[in-house]
């Protein structure tokens, strides 16, 4: 069963990086992308790719017709390899971009396609241990150039669609951990304060921690009919407590259940439902959510295979729990955002 897969993803996903031997090297950095080739482009609504897959014949993929786009990052998925000395993936790995798509942009980005066309880069991203290496004195410097080098593409990514695809309509932003790391940088140099941002829909920052304040124009989404905002959440189990938990009333948490940053639980019946790695069913009405100390709190969900379910850090599953609510919400926030 592939859900059972999708819990093994779980536990599996530190334990299986490779650190990237020695230090940042200018020299042994990956090429960069050329954004004027379709095959720099993980999704594009002008070719055939894995953003355009639905999980059933319930749902159409409008992008043909979508009067607005939607520019997608993807999480780490660059784990290295034994060997490897390398600290950002190379854009030219056949078998790294097929789990980008097979993983992210068919579980991800496919959430969109009902109701934006859909874009999303490849980029250099950062390897996965850079994100602990950022702590280690002697590893931190490299760590640092991995993801300044990894915005680079995400920055001329999104310059090359304002100039090239855009066309002065509106969009939305979406992404997922190390795609948020870049999307809240992103948002703060390009959109923030700029025409640009009158023409955003609305931002989906998930996976990691964005403050409330950190941007000076973009409000966080506190209520479901508000556009031109941005949202953003870290899950785990009901009853846990999140590794090296410092709680942060200033760490922005919007419920993806009720749309609102109400700490209130979400009822059971108000889910729309989550779809796993099998990818062919909604499950709905399986959970509830919490916003508390800058988390989000979900009951355990019910599906098949998730009684081997003892992870209490839902970061994989962020957007996957809640797929039907996203997609719903998002082609709700476009049609308001006619009306403003």
């Amino acid at each position: 069963m592939k859900n059972l897969l999708f819990i093994a993803i779980i536990a599996i996903l530190s334990s299986c990086s490779v650190k990237p031997k020695g230090s940042f090297s200018e020299q042994l950095r990956p090429l960069a992308p050329d954004y004027s080739k379709t095959e720099n482009w993980a999704a594009l609504p002008t070719k055939n790719d894995a953003a355009d897959l639905l999980p059933t014949k319930d749902f159409k993929d409008n992008q043909a017709d979508a009067p607005i786009d939607v520019f997608y990052l993807y999480p780490t998925i660059y784990s290295g390899a034994k060997g490897e000395t390398q600290w950002n993936a190379p854009i030219d790995n056949a078998e790294f971009n097929a789990k980008v798509d097979s993983a992210a942009i068919k579980n991800h980005a496919a959430i969109f396609n009902g109701v934006g066309k859909v874009y999303a880069p490849r980029y250099r991203q950062a390897h996965l241990n850079s994100y602990a290496a950022y702590e280690e004195p002697k590893r931190n410097a490299s760590a640092k150039a991995a993801f300044e080098l990894a915005y680079e593409d995400v920055k001329a990514s999104f310059q090359y669609y304002l100039d090239n695809y855009n066309q002065g309509r509106p969009f939305i932003i979406a992404s997922h951990s190390q795609g948020t790391t870049h999307a809240k940088v992103l948002l703060k140099e390009m959109i923030d304060g700029t025409k640009v941002q009158n023409r955003m829909v609305a931002a989906y920052l998930i996976g990691i921690p964005v403050e409330k304040d950190y941007f000076k124009k973009i409000p966080l989404c506190a209520t479901p009919q508000m556009t031109g905002c941005f949202c953003a959440w870290r899950t785990y189990k009901e009853g846990s407590t999140p590794k090296n938990y410092t709680p942060d009333n200033n760490i922005a948490v919007v419920n993806p259940i009720t749309w609102t940053t109400e700490e209130t639980p979400s009822l059971k019946s108000e889910h729309k439902g989550a779809i796993f790695y099998d990818f062919n069913k909604v499950y709905s009405q399986i959970t509830t959510a919490r916003v508390f100390d800058g988390f989000l709190y979900v009951n355990k969900p019910k599906f098949p295979g998730s009684i081997f379910l003892v992870t209490k850090n839902y970061h994989i599953a962020d957007l996957n729990l809640f797929w039907l609510d996203i997609r719903e919400n998002a082609k709700y926030r476009e049609g308001l955002f006619w009306k403003y």
